[in-house]
């Protein structure tokens, strides 16, 4: 279970039609107003920092790299080798970007918690107590009603029921405020929907060229010699040009297959891309474009093999009409404009939480990070 709200997840959070209150905007983007960095305590010595009216705790970043959440690797078993090989200096200089970015979520979302609990009103401590008794009661509804499993699970993740309470009030709360700086989804013009629809139509409209065939394959140097006077190729090509008639007198291309060494049957009945084909049967795409369903192709050539083709169907590349899909590309749009908006809410909060005045803070941190990749 994680410990603290990974902000900069919340754009798959949000991707699902999400509905949001009436916001001033600029562009069609909320205009989200945060304090400028210097609203930042100073670090309140070399064990802790304050942010507002909460602590971080050296122990409690430290503990963050350490544990293991849903098998991943802790980060600090990848520092651990860069510590063991450099001096304290220069593992400071290598690890700070990570301690940073750990660092940098955990004050952003103290800081998206404290503004989102401000604009709340005075009634939101007993709302928050309120849904995170229901998520309690869901948690344990999970476990088939089972309060002490449920329990079991907390405590194997690291939290008890005060600390799983305290995680989904700022769960619900965060997520809650997010949505409502979100802008009202203006409206999309019909010249907006078709030139998005013209310039993404290839890469989401389109459906792909399709082809159904059966082929024999001569492979030549598995045929048996019979005219030693003929090399395998030559041999390939004469039988190639037999069968051929054959196939053109009605002959079954499975049948004919079967009756010669070195000759074996390729079909794509079911259908098949034209530029998925590998190697050998690559060559046969292009001589698609030369016949119609029902025809078959004069011998191919590939190397050591000789192709017969008859082809069975063939479908061109076409895209799904404007008008099938205009919901599809409405829905894509409005996406894309909440993602920016996400995007640009993160980069705010990120600005806030940068590091600067606080090297006392993480220098402790990493010094102890240190001695325990040591140890």
């Amino acid at each position: 279970m994680p410990r603290c709200i990974f902000l900069f997840a919340l754009i798959t959070l949000l991707a699902g039609g999400c509905q949001s209150k009436s916001q001033p905007t600029r562009n069609g983007r909320a205009e989200i107003l945060f304090g400028e960095k210097s609203d930042l305590p100073d670090p309140s010595g070399g064990f802790s920092l304050a942010v507002g009216d909460e602590t971080i705790t050296s122990n409690e970043i430290i503990g963050s790299l350490i544990e293991h959440e849903g098998g991943v690797v802790a980060l600090i078993e990848s520092l651990r080798p860069i510590a063991q090989r450099s001096s304290l200096e220069q593992f400071k200089k290598q690890a700070k970007p990570e301690l940073k970015n750990v660092l940098t979520a955990k004050i952003s979302n103290i800081l998206l918690y404290q503004q989102a609990k401000k604009d709340a009103g005075k009634d939101i401590d007993e709302r928050l107590e309120m849904l995170a008794k229901a998520e309690v009661r869901q948690f344990v509804a999970g476990f088939g009603g089972d309060y002490a499993k449920a329990e079991e699970e907390l405590k194997r993740s690291g939290m008890d029921w005060s600390s799983f309470k305290e995680y989904k009030k700022r769960e619900i709360l965060s997520y809650s405020y997010i949505r409502e700086q979100l802008s009202e989804d203006s409206f999309i013009t019909h010249s907006e929907l078709l030139d998005y629809y013209n310039k993404m139509k290839d890469k989401f409209f389109s459906r792909p060229a399709m082809i159904k065939f059966e082929a024999i394959d001569i492979e030549a140097e598995e045929l048996d010699v019979t005219d030693a006077n003929q090399s395998r190729q030559e041999m390939a090509r004469s039988l190639a040009n037999d069968l051929l008639e054959q196939i053109k007198a009605g002959q079954d291309l499975g049948q004919l297959a079967q009756r010669h060494r070195g000759v074996s049957l390729v079909g794509f009945s079911r259908g098949v891309q034209p530029e998925s084909l590998e190697k050998p049967y690559d060559i046969l795409a292009a001589e698609v474009e030369k016949i119609e369903p029902g025809e078959v192709t004069a011998p191919i050539e590939s190397g050591t093999h000789i192709f017969i083709m008859k082809l069975e169907a063939k479908q061109p590349k076409s895209f799904v009409p404007f008008e099938k899909v205009q919901k599809e590309v409405e829905a894509r749009i409005i996406f894309e404009r909440r993602r920016s908006a996400v995007e640009e809410f993160n980069r705010k909060l990120a600005e806030q939480a940068e590091l600067g005045g606080r090297d006392r803070f993480s220098d402790f941190c990493l010094e102890q990070i240190y001695q325990i990749c040591n140890e």
